[in-house]
């Protein structure tokens, strides 16, 4: 973010003939705020944006996915303030120290907000992300993923949630479309929007931080006293959308709004146009061991639990 100018201003403040000053500039917003209107803006864009798209009501039973990062915390924490039923959902990865810090600030944080923290240890369930890289032969980030979809959905099912909400931020977002626009991966793009509707088998699945950045994030974390995990898991090291973030950011030092404007055009311009034709779509099975929506016999978690049983079988060392 771009510094501020000596002795500016809070703009909301300045407009009531107040004279608080102002913490940050926002250059794509053109506003300059102080500590108070901040949160408030923070707050109300996060309401803004779940009504923009429908995500929920306060009727629905929220199941924030909390990792004990400033994006999923800030969430549930905007969620809880704006009066949503949310509770949180931990995946405990198993990666060594950074596993350990991330559940304890995310228990905190829980108990700090008096909300429930749900946790699944997943090395009770399959094993640990640094095992299963080991076993599947691949990079840690995809099975991570493949994993977390799959325990996040299941359980939401399980215990009556009908929405999952992840703290997905307007860089992550950002990244996401400049990597499948790079490969003009079609089918990637077609699903990439805020809100994946529940369907067969699927919780509706949204991120009401789609128009928020990073820092905006951090700094919304930081003014409320939350104390979330400051360094990226070990795993994410070399990461193709971490280096994309990196050279969006610079483009946004330049053109400030850059960001914003590329994913809001995309979504309005681009997105209604990718899914104008309805494609045939692939027809949806459910795996014959879990009975969880797969669009193969056997799921992706059930597979991998079948490489861990084997390994085990033949006393594969997998403890790392």
């Amino acid at each position: 973010m771009k510094k501020l100018k000596k002795n500016s201003r809070c703009t909301i403040c300045k407009a009531k003939g107040e004279k608080e000053k102002a913490i940050i500039y926002l250059p794509h917003h053109r506003l300059t705020l102080c500590k108070k209107h901040f949160i408030s803006w923070f707050e109300k864009r996060v309401e803004k944006t779940i009504k923009e798209f429908k995500m929920f009501s306060t009727n629905d039973k929220i199941l924030v996915a909390v990792s004990g990062g400033k994006d999923s915390l800030a969430l549930w924490n905007a969620l809880t303030k704006l009066g949503y039923e949310a509770d949180g959902f931990y995946i405990n990865l198993g990666i060594d120290q950074y596993s350990i810090d991330s559940k304890e600030l995310a228990l905190n944080f829980a108990k700090k907000i008096g909300r429930e923290l749900h946790i699944l240890d997943l090395s009770k369930e399959i094993a640990t992300i640094p095992q299963l890289k080991e076993i599947s032969n691949r990079p840690a980030c995809s099975a991570c993923g493949t994993v977390k979809r799959y325990y996040m959905n299941k359980f939401a099912k399980e215990k009556g949630y009908s929405i999952i909400a992840t703290g997905h931020n307007l860089d992550d977002e950002v990244a996401v479309l400049f990597g499948n626009t790079l490969k003009w991966d079609i089918d990637y793009l077609k699903r990439q929007y805020p809100v994946l509707k529940e369907e067969n088998g699927f919780i509706r699945k949204v991120k009401p931080l789609c128009k928020i950045t990073e820092k905006e994030s951090a700094l919304y974390s930081f003014l409320n006293n939350i104390d979330y995990i400051e360094y990226e898991c070990p795993f994410s090291v070399g990461a193709s959308s971490i280096e994309y973030k990196e050279f969006l950011s610079r483009l946004e030092e330049k053109h400030p709004g850059t960001k914003l404007q590329f994913y809001t055009n995309f979504l309005k311009k681009m997105y209604p146009l990718l899914n104008k034709e309805k494609e045939k779509k692939e027809e949806l099975k459910y795996c014959k061991i879990c009975g969880e929506p797969s669009y193969n016999e056997i799921c992706s978690v059930c597979k991998l639990k079948q490489k861990v049983e084997k390994l085990v079988n033949t006393n594969y060392n997998i403890n790392m």
